[in-house]
């Protein structure tokens, strides 16, 4: 699997480019708040079509820029049920941050799917795990050794759920399903550097639960969840 990054936008949120090396086949994973991943990759030149468009979830700074890449690169686009009406509020939610600027009209999504539903992208599989609280559809997607976490866990971080739609309880259980991947799976997260399960799990303050049902110690001063 190949990876590029790009990130974008007032929130500096990342979207990535995910490639099969056998086939040439690529997905696109969030899109960012406006044109600007469809100005970008429109900059690589010609190339052959998006196989897929996965969003992690339905916030304006990972899926407001849905319209313009589908205006560029048309491709089947899939989104975690439980944010249907969270992505109806996206012509407003540019607002919701003092930002009116990103209210415009937004995309379609052709399937929304549910947890364990798969994309097949050349010779790649990305499956979809559902991990609600920062939104109520937000999932991310998993290919062999590398996660895409949208706004689940940063280095050193997690998703807030203090926004509208958020759910804490439904945060906590989410987070603790990152112990059902390999240690070495890379997180390309929705903001921020990439990590590993194992790093997080090892360091990020609020994994605590994660290393106590392995037996491992808290960061000196950490150990808060």
């Amino acid at each position: 699997m190949q990876v590029r990054a790009f990130c974008v936008g007032q929130f500096q949120a990342n979207c990535f480019l995910v490639t099969d090396p056998e086939t040439g086949a690529s997905a696109l994973v969030d899109v960012g708040e406006d044109g600007e991943v469809a100005r970008r990759l429109g900059e690589r030149g010609p190339a052959r079509p998006l196989e897929a468009i996965l969003l992690t979830h339905a916030h304006v700074d990972h899926a407001g820029g849905l319209a313009q890449v589908q205006a560029e690169r048309d491709a089947p686009t899939f989104l975690g049920s439980g944010d249907r009406a969270l992505f109806a509020t996206l012509p407003q939610q540019g607002s919701w941050f003092g930002m009116p600027w990103l209210d415009h009209p937004t995309g379609r999504v052709d399937t929304w799917v549910d947890d364990g539903a798969i994309v097949t992208v050349g010779a790649l599989r990305l499956s979809f795990l559902a991990t609600p609280g920062h939104t109520p559809g937000h999932g991310i997607w998993v290919g062999t050794g590398h996660a895409f976490a949208g706004d689940l866990v940063f280095a050193g971080s997690v998703g807030r759920t203090d926004l509208p739609f958020g759910d804490p309880r439904a945060m906590t259980a989410s987070l603790l399903r990152l112990g059902d991947l390999p240690d070495a799976t890379v997180l390309h997260c929705g903001h921020g550097p990439d990590t590993t399960v194992g790093e997080e799990i090892r360091s990020n303050p609020f994994l605590g639960a994660l290393r106590r049902a392995r037996g491992w110690p808290d960061p000196a001063g950490q150990g808060w969840w």
